[in-house]
């Protein structure tokens, strides 16, 4: 993702076809790495086309991925008793899921298909 960051950033510069080393200036100025194959990868897949076309085509993609949420709704009884805390104890046990950062490569599919 801050490959194709770094590529929207130089096209919203007014650079229409940035190179590899613009990209590599734009990662570089913010601290990130730059891989060489993921840039390369990037501009091949992008060459000839329209940015403004590619996003619309993502768009419509995204469109059809489900993003419905599975989080689990505990209500509280009405009453000021001591019940609530049973319920609420539970529900921090099950949100102690062991969270994953996300990487590209796990999204099963192309930005570019």
């Amino acid at each position: 993702m801050k490959v194709v960051a770094a590529f929207l950033l130089a096209v919203l510069g007014g650079n229409l076809n940035p190179s590899a080393d613009d990209l590599k200036k734009i990662l570089g100025s913010v601290g990130a790495e730059a891989d060489d194959e993921r840039i390369a990868f990037l501009l091949a897949e992008v060459e000839g086309k329209d940015v403004t076309e590619l996003i619309a085509s993502g768009r419509e993609k995204l469109a059809s991925v489900p993003s419905g949420g599975g989080a689990v709704a505990v209500a509280a009884p009405a009453g000021g008793g001591g019940g609530a805390a049973a319920p609420a104890a539970e529900a921090k046990k099950e949100e102690k899921v062991e969270e994953k950062e996300e990487s590209d490569d796990d999204m099963g599919f192309s930005l570019f298909d």
